[in-house]
């Protein structure tokens, strides 16, 4: 039985005439998730963070929410209540076992 530890890492591409990609991965219980409205410049934002990286989201240019940002917290609600769904199915699930696994 293999062992899985947390773990978090991030990306940055740089190519020649193309704008710089950064990816973030997260693969640990250890995430913290907030949300909440900033103050100073009345707004919505949500957190993912890890000793490792944070990725912040909140409104198009960092100004009033338009309907795009509305779609884009729409699609991120969606996508978590999926994500929960798969979750407990498969942590509910009996174990998988490989078909090419002699030892058993």
């Amino acid at each position: 039985m293999s062992e899985h530890r947390p773990y978090s890492y991030v990306t940055l591409s740089m190519r020649p005439d193309c704008e710089p990609h950064v990816g973030v991965s997260f693969y640990t219980p250890r995430l913290r998730i907030s949300s909440g409205l900033l103050v100073s410049n009345p707004r919505p934002y949500l957190e993912l963070a890890s000793q490792e990286a944070n990725v912040h989201i909140s409104t198009t240019g960092g100004g009033p929410v338009t309907d795009a940002d509305l779609d884009l917290a729409r699609e991120i609600f969606n996508a978590a209540a999926r994500y929960l769904a798969d979750c407990e199915l498969l942590h509910t699930a009996p174990p998988v076992t490989d078909a090419t696994d002699t030892a058993a």
